[in-house]
């Protein structure tokens, strides 16, 4: 779905549906109640707010949705998915963000530049989802 009154060019308009095709989402199905980052248990860590973020990609700001951490402190604990009157699944969408920007940027992290001493004090849990989230 697109509004006329938006003018996009190529690049913008390719970021938008690239975004809902990887999440099966259609971005302009948001009207921004800010449920999603009410809910958010990480919102304060993050430098935009989920809706924030998700009103950028509707105006398709690629750069500055790429260059925003809230998709990398994302849990994807769907607790933002299950709050929003409008059933999207914005889990998805921050995935589709840290997709898109994984094949954007491949590299993102190598795990062979993490120190062997770190291993010991990193939770399990945050270890082995930063490696599915930085990792292709």
């Amino acid at each position: 779905m697109s509004f006329e009154y938006l003018k996009f060019g190529k690049e913008e308009k390719d970021f938008i549906e690239k975004i809902e095709e990887i999440s099966g989402e259609n971005v302009y199905s948001c009207y921004q109640c800010g449920k999603c980052s009410a809910g958010c248990a990480f919102s304060s860590s993050m430098d935009k707010t989920v809706n924030q973020l998700i009103h950028l990609i509707q105006v398709g700001q690629k750069r500055k949705v790429l260059d925003a951490n809230t998709q990398w402190i994302c849990a994807s604990c769907l607790t933002c998915s299950v709050r929003c009157p409008r059933e999207i699944d914005v889990a998805a969408l921050m995935e589709a963000v840290r997709e898109y920007q994984l094949r954007e940027e491949p590299e993102k992290i190598k795990i062979s530049d993490i120190p062997k001493e770190a291993y010991d004090t990193l939770p399990n849990i945050a270890f082995v989802s930063n490696f599915r989230k930085k990792t292709g």
